[in-house]
């Protein structure tokens, strides 16, 4: 029902009122009906008026959550370089360098990823810091070792030995003021569902009568992590857990929020509209990112209803094989590139990554500290496809021991320009026969004003090779001036076609067009 249905509706209900007061004798018993039925049926149409209006406004705030992320999400996750074992010294020692090196080009996330409420294995100290076996051991009598740090509602909090702050009943609410005052946005990884913990303890559930044991999936658990139980979005008191704890975040002064196991191997819809739910009513603006992938393209329309990113990727590390299946999953979802809603193709492995060595019976055996494993060339490309698939651009390497050279490779203006502002991004489908497997690809995206026009040729093949692009494909005809997005060079006047010489293998070359 629409206002204009609405206002029809009070005047057809006075409109018989009158009728029928006409045709009566207008004693006094009459126009006392009469009235009384008029305020009647005016009351009806105010409260049918105020219920569109409610309708209408709860229909507006179901898509405001797309006003949080405008563009894509730019910042910073300590993962790639601290796995699950970062510290409250290490993660603000990397805010000051984000906001020196990396805030000017747009990088205004900084992220604590997964088990920030694990305190480590007995003996663990950050003063002697090492990463470290993220799973819970549980004896034979039911004890779990070690013990997450968890309120009495089965909340997780950050473990005080590695987040100092974070005591009584602290949080992270200092390291929210903290990342906020270099004028930057905080973030937090969390897994989906319930700590296994809570669930023994059957801790009640905050402004409820339900507890752990009622809402908990015990069936329903991480593939890779085995901290939590995935929770049963139909049982009661599933809301009211989710809800309680996006308000904890919201006092934490948390801006994003990366929820895990939750989109891949299994996506779980009704755990996610849950999510959305508790955000959307907890006060306090955040942007949601789903992982971790390969996500399905046909939960698409989903995941734009009700998250702001989410990953398409498996985890994405620095070989050159995961770079080339890139192009493969950006093809596939370029038609879900939308305002507020991005495919995520996961964290840019640049720099210094496995800080002190990943846990080996966690991770493959390349999980040793080191330096990304992709040649420039291979850089170049990440970041060029990155920005032109719009995807967000979030920095892995870490910021204490990384290069000035791994700032420079994340830093080009006018790529984040393309990845911030531009549109119509899309690759050229002019490759029909020989599908995925080929090895040469072209990306193009246009400026919002329609003055500038962008092109990259890629070279995905073992040896270097020319790309040509005829601008009829996408009616770009006329005579354009071309620049090096990369070394900013002025190439001269082109028209009608262009060939990119000289693409080194794994490589790029990305073009400004101005139209003359």
């Amino acid at each position: 029902m629409n206002d204009i249905s609405v206002n029809y509706s009070i005047g057809i209900g006075v409109a018989i009122f009158r009728a029928v007061a006409v045709n009566v004798n207008f004693n006094k018993r009459v126009m006392g009906l009469y009235n009384k039925s008029l305020i009647l049926v005016f009351a009806i149409g105010l409260f049918s008026l105020n219920s569109v209006y409610s309708q209408e406004k709860s229909k507006v705030n179901k898509e405001q959550f797309k006003s949080w992320a405008q563009t894509p999400p730019m910042g910073w996750n300590s993962y790639d370089a601290y796995h699950g074992a970062v510290t409250e010294k290490q993660f603000l020692e990397s805010v000051d360098i984000l906001e020196k090196k990396l805030l000017p080009y747009g990088y205004d996330v900084a992220t604590i990823d997964f088990c920030w409420f694990n305190p480590g294995p007995k003996g663990w100290s950050p003063d002697k810091w090492t990463t470290f076996p993220l799973k819970q051991l549980k004896d034979a009598d039911g004890n779990f070792s070690p013990l997450m740090t968890m309120d009495q509602y089965g909340r997780l909090l950050p473990a005080v030995n590695r987040f100092p702050s974070a005591k009584n009943n602290n949080g992270f609410k200092s390291i929210g003021d903290y990342v906020h005052s270099k004028k930057m946005k905080f973030g937090i990884h969390i897994m989906r569902g319930i700590a296994r913990q809570a669930v023994a303890q059957n801790t009640p559930i905050k402004n409820s009568k339900y507890f752990a044991k009622d809402i908990a999936k015990v069936q329903d658990t991480c593939k890779w992590n085995n901290n939590m139980y995935g929770l049963d979005p139909f049982k009661p008191g599933a809301q009211e857990y989710y809800n309680s704890l996006f308000q904890l975040y919201a006092l934490w002064g948390v801006d994003f929020v990366k929820v895990d196991d939750i989109s891949a191997p299994t996506y779980h819809a009704k755990e996610i509209e849950l999510i959305r739910k508790a955000i959307d009513k907890c006060g306090r603006p955040m942007v949601l990112s789903l992982s971790c992938g390969e996500t399905m393209v046909s939960y698409a329309n989903h995941l734009e209803r009700n998250a702001n990113m989410y990953r398409i990727s498996i985890d994405f590390w620095d070989k050159w094989k995961s770079v080339a299946h890139m192009f493969d999953l950006a093809y596939a979802w370029q038609p879900m590139i939308n305002q507020g809603t991005w495919p995520d193709l996961d964290m840019i492995p640049i720099g210094n990554l496995c800080i002190g060595d990943y846990p080996l019976q966690e991770e493959s055996s390349d999980k040793t500290e080191h330096f990304s494993r992709l040649n420039k060339e291979e850089q170049k490309t990440l970041m060029t496809l990155w920005c032109f698939a719009k995807s967000p651009l979030i920095w892995g390497g870490d910021p204490l021991t990384s290069k000035p050279e791994d700032f420079d490779m994340i830093s080009n203006k006018n790529l984040i320009n393309i990845d911030q502002y531009s549109v119509n991004n899309h690759q050229i489908a002019n490759f029909v026969y020989e599908g995925m497997q080929r090895e040469d690809r072209i990306w193009t995206a246009e400026s919002r004003d329609g003055k500038e026009r962008y092109i990259a040729f890629f070279n995905l093949g073992e040896k270097s090779r020319d790309l040509s692009f005829y601008f009829h494909w996408e009616y770009w005809d006329g005579n354009y001036k071309f620049i090096d997005l990369w070394t900013n060079e002025e190439l001269g006047d082109f028209s009608n076609v262009f060939t990119a010489k000289n693409i080194p293998a794994h490589g790029v070359k990305a073009y400004k067009m101005i139209k003359k």
